[in-house]
């Protein structure tokens, strides 16, 4: 990682295509007008919290590669977490290196965004340290690392629901939810199953995790308010709630959202788009909460594959939990192999009519359109195989461990 950077440099003064993300100068900028006591929402195209750009002082103070040097310490931090966790979860010493080794430490794609000067690596530290705190019964830690999270980047709220499910179980003895209550008059009702599931996440624990997150979301909150008024709110959380990206990017939805672009319905197409999101991510935290870990990573590589905006960056969200559900996956090293190179494929298969849109001009966009909804049903089909090999068996040590 460190080679990287330094290479970064050499080609970032050598060459015409620049190695560092177009993100990383947009930060520095950022930066730069924090140290001059201006808004960091005066620099075009920021859409992050402050809190990243008075991270990123350093930038303007000491060398502008500092920033870079934090998203590999943050890198390499998660993968201490990710092991620590792998551990605490009853995998063995050499198996947890393997898993957080093959996953993420010799990863090329965490690798190339961390030391291109992206910050993704940050927001899985602390999802990683959420996960390793709930799962080791520390709520208020693991609160104030979600309310962090959440803060830096919207997408974790989406683990709000498996937590607190997963908090009320452990409340409950570890047993499903239903058939530890006490309700049992609508026992064989879907709403009825539901409703006793809200009942049961009114525990101390849950109230604590949602009391301390809360807090620590909303002190940042209006504390950034109070010094930056309503951009901040517009340009940090509104905007990626809100969004539509027309320019080519790996969602099923970018042709259409391009199309209708000057369209009265664009913006409640763009709303739209969230309900498929929301119904699977509903169905899989109900299925699949009592792994939280597992959980997590099916709600992020959902959230991911069907998100109206999906870059390459974005695949980082679910890899830093991959190394946690490996040991869960019982599928053989041929059919793993044989999904990796479908997912490959699937973006190379993107990246061939997008390389002669943006550098020769020519409209690929249909083509484009259909690589990205080949490239959904690759995503889907390896989800429904991962879920399909997933033995929770292999979580009874993590159980009795905690026990």
């Amino acid at each position: 990682r460190l080679g990287l950077v330094l290479y970064g440099l050499h080609q970032d003064g050598a060459m015409r295509v620049r190695y560092t993300d177009v993100d990383y100068r947009v930060f520095t900028d950022a930066a730069r007008l924090v140290t001059e006591g201006r808004s960091p929402y005066r620099r075009a195209t920021y859409r992050y919290t402050p809190l990243l750009a008075w991270l990123l002082t350093p930038n303007v103070y000491l060398a502008g590669v500092f920033g870079k040097l934090l998203f590999v310490a943050g890198d390499l931090a998660a993968a201490v977490v990710a092991y620590r966790a792998l551990r605490r979860r009853g995998a063995a010493a050499g198996q947890a290196c393997g898993c957080c080794a093959a996953a993420w430490l010799l990863n090329p794609l965490p690798m190339a965004v961390s030391s291109r000067g992206n910050a993704e690596a940050l927001v899985a530290l602390l999802v990683l340290a959420t996960l390793y705190f709930v799962e080791g019964g520390s709520i208020g830690k693991a609160a104030v690392c979600y309310g962090l999270a959440v803060h830096m980047k919207i997408y974790p709220l989406t683990y709000a629901l498996p937590i607190a499910l997963h908090l009320q179980s452990k409340w409950c003895g570890g047993e499903g939810a239903v058939d530890t209550g006490c309700d049992k008059k609508a026992k064989f009702t879907f709403v009825g199953y539901l409703w006793q599931l809200f009942v049961k996440m009114l525990n101390r624990d849950v109230l604590l995790f949602g009391t301390v997150a809360g807090s620590v979301l909303a002190a940042l909150t209006v504390a950034f308010y109070h010094l930056y008024g309503w951009d901040f709110l517009e340009h940090a959380y509104l905007y990626h709630l809100t969004r539509r990206d027309i320019r080519h990017n790996f969602s099923p939805y970018f042709y259409m959202l391009y199309l209708t672009a000057e369209s009265k319905w664009s913006f409640a197409l763009g709303l739209a788009a969230f309900l498929p999101q929301l119904l699977l991510l509903l169905v899989v935290s109900i299925a699949f909460y009592r792994d939280l870990a597992f959980c997590c990573f099916l709600h992020t590589a959902i959230f991911v594959s069907f998100n109206k905006v999906c870059t390459s960056q974005y695949f980082v969200w679910y890899l830093c939990l991959l190394p946690l559900v490996m040991p869960s996956i019982k599928m053989s090293w041929c059919r793993g192999v044989l999904l990796l190179f479908l997912w490959f494929i699937g973006q190379g298969l993107w990246l061939t009519p997008a390389y002669f849109l943006e550098f020769k001009g020519y409209s690929t966009f249909l083509l484009i359109w259909l690589a990205g909804l080949l490239f959904l049903f690759i995503n889907s089909f390896i989800i429904v195989q991962i879920i399909s090999h997933y033995q929770k068996e292999a979580q009874v040590a993590k159980k009795l461990k905690q026990q």
